[in-house]
This record gives structure tokens, sequence and C-alpha cells, in this order.
């Protein structure tokens, strides 16, 4: 068969009766759900709140939810901002709840703290070679990234 046979047989037949996937129908794995699962959350927070700067508990779904999308390779670029998720605010805020009931971390005034309990835990997360490690210092470099954008934007 030669190149033009090749493109006559393939206009003859159409895609759909290979028994192919339409590109509509794909669904990434990592969508709102799956990206919004409070161990993942948890983790997230943990990271922020280890840094000397800490996280204002009124920005915290805000800052995780730009974080993710700055990691996640299927949110880079995209118009979804997920920061604004009413959803992923109230999983944030669940995911709180469980790291203030365990112990891990304290919401001093409006600053997420974490606590003596947490540090070496999350530290030790950070140390495994592992994708979530790498995700999560992905996180913290974002995170440390948006502190600097918004201090020159606040010099400007």
């Amino acid at each position: 068969m030669n190149y033009d046979e090749f493109f006559r047989e393939a206009s003859r037949l159409s895609p759909a009766s290979l028994g192919l996937p339409q590109r509509a129908d794909y669904r990434s794995s990592l969508d709102n759900e799956a990206l919004f699962q409070l161990p993942l959350l948890a983790m997230v927070i943990l990271t922020l709140s280890k840094g000397s700067s800490k996280p204002r508990l009124s920005e915290l779904g805000q800052l995780v939810g730009e974080c993710l999308e700055r990691t996640v390779s299927g949110f880079k670029g995209s118009s979804q901002d997920i920061g604004w998720s009413a959803n992923l605010r109230i999983r944030t805020v669940k995911a709180l709840t469980f790291l203030e009931r365990t112990n891990l971390v304290t919401v001093e005034g409006q600053q997420v703290t974490i606590t003596h309990r947490g540090r070496p835990f999350i530290v030790k997360v950070l140390e495994q070679e592992t994708m979530l490690a790498d995700a999560l210092l992905i996180v913290e470099r974002s995170y440390n990234n948006i502190r600097a954008e918004r201090l020159v934007r606040a010099e400007v």
C-alpha cells in the first residue's frame, strides 16, 4: 500500500467504525474530583504552612488552587482557574479542619502554622523519592513564586 492508497482507505473507513474513543469522550483522570481529595489537599496545606512565610487563612483556598494549577500539568495554562472553585474551597476547609484536629497545624490569628508534630511528618514525606514528594516540592516552589510575584506587584 502506498501513500495515496493509505489515505484513500483511511477516508473510506471512518475512525468511529474502528471502535476508537472519540476525542469528545476523553476525560482527564485529574478532574476536579481527583484533585480535590482531602489527603492531597491536606498535604498541600502542610507544605504551604511549613515555610517561614505562613499562608493567611483567608487566602488559603485561593493559594491551594493556584499552586495546584501551576503543579498539575493538565491545569498549566488552563482557563479553568481552580483557585476560585467553591468546591475546592469547601474541601480545603475540611482538610484544614482534619489537620487541626490531628494537631498537625494550628490557626493562630489569621495564619496557618505547622506544629511540632506536623513538621517531621511533611519533612519525611518530602524526603521520599516518590511522585507525591516531587509534586509537593513543585507546590512549595509555586507558593514561593506566588509570594515573590505578589511582592513585585505591591512594589509597582
